[in-house]
Order: C-alpha cells, then sequence, then structure tokens
C-alpha cells in the first residue's frame, strides 16, 4: 500500500456533526447580527435643513373607499378621479387628498377637492376640509401633497356663458395648513387654455 503526499486529515471527510456543528455556527451568526442594529441616521437636505425621522409605526394614508363625500350625484354615483396623501399638519399621520366628481355619461363634470383624515375606529376615514367645492366648476389635470403642501391644476371658465365642455382658463394652486386652517395661496393669474 503507498501512502499519500499529503496526509488524510479528517475535516476532509465531513460527518453529520460536522453539519450540525457549522449550521449552529451560522444560527448564531444570524442571531446577532439580527439583535445588533445601527442607531437611525438624519439626512441634510441642500441648505442644511435635517429631514425628520419617520415615525416607527407610521399609519398607512387615509382610503377613499366608504367615504361620503359631500357631492350631489343624483342617480349616478361619485368617482374619485385623483388622490395623493401626506403628512399635511406635521402630526406625523398621514391625510389623503382626494379629487372627486360625479360620473356623468356626458360632459366635464366639476371636481370637489376634499381632505381625508383617518375615521373614529374601524370605520371609513372622514372628510376634515373642502379645498375646491364643485359648484366653483372646476376640472382638477393634477393633484399632489408635498411638505406638508397640496398643489393642483385647474381648468376653470372665464365666464358662466363658456361651454362645460371646454373650459378656458389653467391655474396653479397651492394650500397649506396654518394656523387651523388650509390656506390658498395667492394663485398664479389664471392664464387662457
Amino acid at each position: 500500500m503507498q501512502h499519500p503526499a499529503v496526509p488524510d486529515l479528517a475535516h476532509t471527510h465531513p460527518r453529520p456533526i460536522h453539519w450540525v456543528a457549522t449550521a449552529a455556527a451560522v444560527a448564531g451568526v444570524v442571531a446577532l447580527t439580527s439583535s445588533v442594529q445601527p442607531g437611525s441616521a438624519t439626512a441634510a437636505q441642500p441648505g442644511g435643513t435635517p429631514v425628520r425621522d419617520a415615525p416607527a409605526t407610521a399609519a398607512p394614508a387615509p382610503s377613499t373607499a366608504g367615504v361620503a363625500f359631500p357631492v350631489q350625484c343624483g342617480p349616478v354615483k361619485a368617482v374619485v378621479a385623483r388622490q395623493a396623501s401626506g403628512d399635511l399638519d406635521g402630526d406625523g399621520r398621514p391625510e389623503t387628498v382626494a379629487a372627486v366628481h360625479c360620473d356623468a355619461p356626458t360632459g366635464t363634470p366639476p371636481d370637489g377637492v376634499y381632505v381625508l383624515t383617518r375615521g373614529d375606529g374601524a370605520g371609513p376615514a372622514r372628510v376634515v376640509a373642502t379645498l375646491v367645492d364643485p359648484k366653483d366648476r372646476n376640472t382638477v389635470t393634477t393633484l399632489t401633497v408635498r411638505d406638508e403642501a397640496v398643489t393642483a391644476t385647474l381648468l376653470g371658465y372665464s365666464s358662466p356663458d363658456v361651454p362645460a365642455c371646454c373650459p378656458d382658463l389653467k391655474d396653479s394652486v397651492k394650500w397649506q395648513w396654518k394656523n387651523g386652517a388650509f390656506l390658498r395661496s395667492a394663485p398664479a393669474r389664471a392664464h387662457s387654455v
């Protein structure tokens, strides 16, 4: 019998105990790394403004499902045409802003823009503010929530004589929560479309 140039090493022939020891070591490393977490970080915006940490248990934004919007639609139902969510009052809980109109089979039904907050208990969200009343005859083409502000692009009419199919004015608007109310910033002059 000839001897190999390299001695026979026990670890080159794994036995079941080797697998058990390896699994235990890996489980220990995984457990240790999952229990050690880095601290929270803060980022800075240009200009040195710190970004607030998100709440540990961020609540979901209110849903528009089941909400009784203050829109008179007669035999047709109200539909949510656009929506956006974000924290508008700085309390760490998001609100939802919805542009709603009647599901009319013809024409361009006007939108209402409403701010929703979470309802009591498991009930649906509730309307807490009206930013655009459908009586104003506006159509919302964009709707965003960013930096605790609502911005929208509205199409409207220069006079009651303009047909509902063809809005002739376009306006960009912005609302922010200040002193217990949503204040509309001075709009840029509406211009013809």
